[in-house]
């Protein structure tokens, strides 16, 4: 096992930096499949006979133990190196998916709870912030298209999910039919279809445990000038420890910062079906039938995957903080235009709400360089861990917020544009909330910086940096090119599952202008 040591990851001084976001994206995109349980939630409520709320639950737990591992393992990952966790994170996600199938043919639901749950959820925490640091490491001079390009696979993952899971369940079971009212998959194709998720995302995973590496200490990109970078506003070369960072007030900002814009985006997305039906009811009816209403939900989890990407590497050229001012002051202006303006028109509506939701994803994956430039990469995974407790008071909050409006407004189907100014206008005050924060977040106070604490290897004071015939230590002739298979082999699996993703819900939201 000495193989998964951090020691044993560091990268020779030719490898290319190229494989590590394809090593990140075949975790995140395997773990987003969160996202997509809507799909089978009513073949389980018919299979266990049970309520809506007893099946949500799974989900629910399995957010709460992504916040909690990620806190609480944060520091772990730091120090086992991401190989390791990598690898935890996969066996605990795939097998959660194995004890649920268990589950679910032994009609025990608690075995459900306990293995998509409590074992998977640990495997979401832990996958989620595994590849963070490193990439941040092996991108100094480009942190937030790093973290971009992983953290947008955790949105894409449930483009992946949701049309693959349909199809597994109509393998499985043929008079299972998606497109129907009322269908529901057997027991039988429910476990088939867990049982085949938990061994594809278990080879998926294992791919990026492969690719995975650190970089060698002294290491940095051609042309990156550590000290320039550090001279930038709001980028510290020094470093934080986790348990120092939680107690400046510059965590608390950007924790009411993410919860904010968090909870704004989950104000749409938890609430999108129904939301886009109702904003057009007159009389008792709507002119938004419910596959038009797919088509806007699959609209919003295609802006809220491309939000990641766009909105965090815009984040490298105009800072951190300032995006967060855009995230923040640009949705409020929104989320007003929609409850006054919105029912005119679903081409204004569903920009807005597209719009909304890119700043949602793009929240997430900035905050990672965002808390590089405020607390520098020494523990960086593990504050990110800390601060993903925003993400889950953010999943209770939002949708309570407005299902709580909702609910003294009158009974589901019947509601009407009216019904969402409460919700909505709360959306607003929050992202207000969330923008003067921002607003206070200034650099980290030297008192809590790390005494003597060595500076982390891609922004070390080396030869790399040096740009002298003692740059790096000989590469193997061919070293470079020995790679190159490898480097279009794991961007072709992951490019080809994004694109399979992408080009299911286009053909799906089609059907929102189209009919």
């Amino acid at each position: 096992m000495s193989v998964l040591d951090r020691e044993r990851s560091v990268a020779p001084w030719d490898y290319s930096r190229w494989l590590i976001p394809p090593a990140a994206l075949a975790v995140h995109l395997s773990i987003g499949q969160a996202y997509a349980t809507s799909v089978y939630k009513n073949s389980l409520v018919a299979h266990f006979d049970t309520g809506q709320t007893q099946i949500g639950i799974v989900f629910s737990i399995a957010i709460v133990m992504l916040g909690l591992s990620a806190a609480v393992g944060g520091t772990w990952v730091e120090r086992a190196g991401p190989r390791k966790a990598m690898l935890v994170s996969a066996l605990c996600w795939s097998s959660g998916f194995l004890v649920s199938a268990a589950g679910i043919a032994a009609g025990q639901l608690w075995l459900v709870y306990l293995g998509y749950g409590v074992i998977g959820g640990i495997g979401l925490g832990i996958g989620y912030i595994s590849p963070v640091s490193t990439l941040i490491k092996w991108f100094p001079d480009r942190p937030g298209l790093a973290t971009g390009m992983a953290i947008m696979g955790f949105g894409g993952g449930a483009l992946i999910a949701t049309p693959v899971s349909d199809a597994l369940l109509a393998f499985y079971d043929p008079a299972y039919d998606s497109g129907a009212a009322g269908s529901v998959a057997s027991g039988g194709a429910l476990v088939g279809l867990f049982a085949t998720l938990g061994a594809g995302y278990l080879a998926l995973m294992l791919m990026g445990v492969l690719l995975i590496r650190v970089p060698p200490e002294g290491w940095a990109p051609a042309g990156f000038d550590p000290s320039a970078a550090a001279k930038a506003p709001m980028v510290t070369s020094a470093s934080v420890s986790a348990a120092n960072a939680v107690r400046t007030p510059q965590f608390w900002l950007l924790w009411t910062v993410l919860f904010t814009n968090v909870t704004a985006g989950i104000g749409i997305l938890e609430q999108a079906s129904p939301l886009i039906q109702d904003f057009f009811r007159d009389g008792g009816a709507t002119p938004v039938t419910a596959a038009a209403a797919g088509g806007f939900v699959g609209l919003l989890s295609l802006f809220n995957m491309g939000g990641r990407f766009v909105w965090s590497s815009t984040s490298d050229y105009i800072g951190r903080k300032p995006v967060y001012l855009v995230y923040l002051g640009a949705g409020a202006v929104l989320y007003v235009v929609m409850a006054t303006a919105g029912g005119g028109s679903v081409l204004l509506f569903t920009a807005t709400a597209c719009v909304i939701l890119s700043f949602y994803g793009g929240g997430f994956a900035t905050v990672p360089a965002y808390l590089r430039d405020l607390f520098g990469t020494y523990q960086v995974g593990a504050i990110h861990g800390r601060l993903l407790t925003a993400w889950s008071a953010a999943g209770i909050a939002g949708p309570l917020i407005v299902n709580s409006f909702l609910d003294a407004q009158g009974e589901p189907g019947t509601l009407t544009q009216e019904a969402y100014h409460g919700p909505l206008f709360t959306m607003v005050g929050l992202l207000a909330m969330g923008f003067v924060a921002n607003l206070l977040i200034r650099p980290v106070a030297e008192r809590f910086h790390e005494p003597g604490a060595a500076p982390a290897p891609a922004e070390s004071a080396g030869p790399a940096e040096a740009g002298g015939p003692e740059a790096a230590p000989e590469v193997p002739a061919g070293g470079a090119r020995a790679r190159t298979p490898l480097l279009v082999v794991s961007w072709a699996v992951v490019g080809v599952l994004l694109g399979y993703g992408v080009l299911r819900i286009l053909l799906t939201a089609a059907q929102l202008f189209t009919g």
